[in-house]
């Protein structure tokens, strides 16, 4: 993507995401990914923790949780591990993952918006939790070292960068061998999605116009190293669920939603590093130990 819509991308998201981490703040339900104006009962972000994880959490948390799935959840994540969350928003993933890794284990936080950080900054010392901490910078250059965590995890947000391929590739440096890729994004199901889409702007931040198609997530993954590489489907959006999204960026939502019946899903998508430790199978033989 040439730079001043990379540059222009980047401005509208740190906008919006900063105004959301400013309404959690003010105990105000932020709207992410298909949020409108009217509300956020979008199908996209809704539902996704359930009781016994969000009860832990502060509040501030939970209602600037942007995302479109749970990778805590889905990702498999051990005591003693080092986690890096991609674009980490208010820190619920960071602070779920945290607990999962203690007490040896460390979570980091990765964003490029102030209010963002200052947010999940507050939303640490609530907790509690010591193993964590929250790093201001772009996904597209990790502030980390080579072969510095176990997991990268993400949720929703690398659809939003103009550079992919440099995220993926960010990832895969940072990770050590034989480091897991966990993400939940929104990716596109088969087919291009429209030109009125891909160019609208209050649907790029929406998680909608910069969404991966399947194959391109899984190339994307391979050129930058990865190995192992699976596209889960968690929810598929149907007409009804693109109407109102559609239609708050100004868009025609009855003529478009049909185009975009079954189009997109959210997706869990996962990777490996390739190298690290090999397992040891034991040996039952006669000749073991020869």
């Amino acid at each position: 993507m040439a730079g001043e819509a990379a540059v222009e991308i980047r401005s509208v998201v740190r906008e919006k995401y900063g105004e959301a981490a400013r309404r959690a703040a003010e105990g105000r339900t932020s709207c992410g990914c298909g949020g409108t104006e009217g509300g956020c009962g979008d199908p996209i972000t809704s539902n996704l923790y359930d009781a016994s994880q969000i009860g832990v959490l502060p509040v501030e948390a939970v209602v600037a949780s942007l995302g479109c799935g749970n990778p805590t959840a889905l990702a498999e994540l051990n005591p003693g591990e080092t986690v890096l969350d991609l674009g980490s928003g208010g820190g619920i993933d960071v602070l779920l993952s945290a607990r999962r890794v203690a007490p040896t284990g460390k979570a980091y936080g990765l964003d490029m918006t102030d209010d963002m950080l200052a947010l999940a900054r507050e939303n640490q010392r609530k907790s509690g939790l010591t193993n964590v901490e929250f790093l201001k910078g772009e996904i597209e250059h990790i502030p980390l070292p080579d072969n510095a965590v176990d997991v990268v995890i993400s949720n929703c947000v690398i659809n939003l960068s103009a550079d992919k391929d440099a995220v993926l590739r960010e990832a895969f440096r940072v990770l050590k061998p034989g480091g897991r890729f966990a993400v939940s994004d929104v990716v596109v199901r088969g087919s291009d999605v429209p030109a009125e889409v891909r160019k609208n702007m209050e649907l790029w931040i929406g998680c909608v116009a910069g969404a991966l198609e399947e194959v391109q997530y899984r190339d994307k993954l391979a050129a930058a190293g990865f190995e192992a590489i699976d596209v889960e489907p968690t929810r598929i959006y149907r007409a009804g669920d693109a109407k109102a999204f559609l239609a708050g960026a100004g868009l025609d939502g009855d003529g478009l939603a049909e185009s975009m019946d079954g189009r997109f899903m959210s997706a869990f998508v996962r990777a490996r590093k390739p190298g690290g430790a090999t397992k040891v199978e034991p040996c039952c033989g006669p000749g073991c130990c020869a």
